[in-house]
């Protein structure tokens, strides 16, 4: 097992070069488009809804740090990758004023790959100025979805799982983010970008490699 570390990974598919970066997001300089999957927001008010005080504050943190990566790339597009809100008990008029109050500072055009938690929020969605799509869309070649399981015979970038990196370093073990590159399945996946999710340990077959998030870096691992 190898490691590099580098501020941005760049992995090249096809004829296409992805930036991948240590905020959890790809940058697609060719078409300009910026890539997240997985924000989650609402998750702490769905935990409040029934009765734990989870803190508000997770939010912030993820469109704070979202709307700094499209100041810096002014991206003429933002894909999410499914699960931008996290249920229909977390759209709260907090939530809802906090996503507004991001499209409205960045003026990014903004796109929602439906994900196994808001495809039931269609009928809300569509009051946020998002643009939804119940199926994968297909950009210069790459197919974009939430679930891997999408059948493409080119790359297919996706999120939904929010893979993990374990490591061991001396006696401490840490546990990562990371994108999740599968050569023989020709599949990116995103680690999730949101501030309160969980995450799934990865393993790596032949030629896979884990661009493991550890800081401002992105260091990767390949077997």
């Amino acid at each position: 097992m190898s490691s590099e570390i580098a501020a941005v990974e760049t992995l090249t598919v096809g004829s296409t070069q992805l930036q991948l970066l240590p905020e959890r997001a790809v940058y697609v300089e060719a078409w300009g488009g910026l890539l997240v999957s997985d924000l989650h927001l609402g998750k702490a008010e769905t935990f409040q809804h029934y009765g734990l005080p989870v803190s508000s504050q997770v939010n912030v943190a993820t469109l704070e740090r979202l709307e700094a990566l499209c100041v810096r790339y002014w991206p003429s597009s933002l894909w999410i990758l499914g699960d931008l809100f996290h249920g229909r008990e977390g759209l709260t008029d907090g939530v809802i004023d906090a996503w507004l109050r991001f499209l409205q500072a960045t003026q990014v055009q903004a796109h929602l790959i439906l994900g196994n938690h808001d495809r039931g929020l269609q009928d809300r969605l569509r009051q946020l100025s998002v643009e939804c799509f119940v199926d994968a869309v297909e950009i210069a070649g790459i197919v974009l979805s939430h679930e891997p399981g999408v059948g493409s015979d080119g790359i297919t970038i996706c999120g939904h799982i929010h893979p993990c990196w374990r490591l061991q370093v001396g006696g401490d073990r840490l546990r990562l983010p990371c994108f999740h590159w599968q050569a023989r399945q020709h599949r990116l996946t995103l680690p999730s970008f949101g501030e309160f999710t969980g995450g799934y340990d990865i393993t790596l077959a032949v030629g896979d490699v884990a661009y493991v998030v550890a800081d401002e870096a992105v260091v990767k691992f390949g077997k």
